[in-house]
């Protein structure tokens, strides 16, 4: 989307026929509520939070589950994005039913059938590992020791009782850094997602790599992405086997220009099922964060998350709801405007 100081917000178009009738969840990056709309662009419900509300999620039950701001203390992962405070549990009414304070976790959560969390966390890598990684740009304050992925699951007493250690599985040659990302993480996950089997599905912003990896053995057992996406998003496993992402193309290899899209990929062969993307191309575009979710319709809700606009499009790619964000993140960097 095109930015203008003049464009409308709120509310922009509504072809309620057509849509898939929800409430739609939104948080600003690093603000402090958590506002569900409905179909008509009104707030119907506001959580506030004064530690800060990041990648909020509805619960089942109406409890809000969401990660809280990154602490002011320096610390190995400061300023990278998707750092945060920890994990936080209100209830339809904002009052705190569970927290777990640890700064090590960042980007994802799900939170399970049998009650515990897992969550994407953060550890240092052995400057032997660090040597070895591929990739990136360096500067003069890179660390000796990267930051890699681990996913954790934890009871509610905050018991760890499984991990998966995502540089334990990697490959130096195959798992090579964007030459335009920096070397501070080997892999900077954003996305944690359980499939059907159990199984986890991952998701890479620095290697562009999507992944489906056995819980049990800890191998890939799919592995997918450079070359064909690049810093994608959000992947989602989708009820008739395939998966469902935002495909950022913030660094999509030349002749093409840099674009968004949203992919339906089948992982049994590869191939893409389906997708979205602007009319011209580089009208839908996010550098960053994003994700798109398929409606009990078939219907896709989209989030093209730097310039704060959802849309929800049917698999014939017409849009049939649009709503602009009127809030700002606090940096202009993150909202495309200005700070002021």
């Amino acid at each position: 989307m095109g930015w203008s100081l003049h464009h409308p917000h709120g509310l922009i178009y509504h072809a309620p026929q057509y849509c898939y009738r929800g409430y739609t969840l939104f948080a600003n990056l690093r603000g402090y509520d958590a506002n569900l709309i409905d179909m008509e662009g009104r707030i119907c419900h506001r959580w506030h939070w004064p530690g800060g509300i990041n990648y909020a999620n509805l619960l089942p039950n109406g409890n809000l589950l969401f990660l809280s701001t990154a602490p002011e203390e320096k610390l190995p992962m400061t300023g990278i994005g998707g750092h945060a405070g920890g994990l936080v549990e209100l209830d339809w009414d904002g009052n705190v039913v569970w927290e777990m304070v640890n700064p090590w976790v960042h980007h994802d959560f799900q939170r399970l059938g049998n009650g515990n969390t897992l969550a994407l966390m953060w550890e240092e890598l052995s400057s032997e590992i660090t040597s070895q990684v591929k990739g990136g740009f360096t500067t003069p304050d890179d660390p000796a020791q990267m930051l890699g992925d681990v996913v954790r699951e934890f009871t509610l007493s905050g018991e760890v009782v499984h991990e998966w250690k995502a540089w334990e599985h990697l490959n130096f040659d195959e798992d090579v850094i964007c030459p335009l990302e920096g070397r501070r993480e080997w892999t900077h996950g954003n996305s944690i997602n359980v499939t059907a089997d159990g199984d986890y599905l991952v998701s890479f912003r620095q290697t562009s790599t999507v992944g489906i990896v056995a819980k049990e053995s800890g191998k890939f057992t799919w592995k997918w992405g450079p070359g064909d996406v690049s810093h994608q998003h959000n992947p989602s496993f989708l009820d008739n086997g395939r998966i469902l992402l935002f495909d950022n193309g913030s660094h999509r290899r030349a002749p093409s220009t840099n674009y968004s899209r949203i992919v339906e990929i089948d992982p049994a062969d590869n191939g893409i099922a389906w997708d979205y993307r602007g009319e011209p191309a580089i009208s839908f575009y996010s550098y960053q964060i994003s994700g798109a979710e398929r409606q009990p319709n078939g219907n896709t809700l989209i989030c093209e998350g730097a310039t704060g606009r959802f849309i929800e499009v049917t698999s014939g790619h017409q849009i049939i709801w649009e709503y602009i964000n009127p809030l700002f993140a606090d940096s202009g960097r993150l909202a495309g405007g200005s700070s002021s």
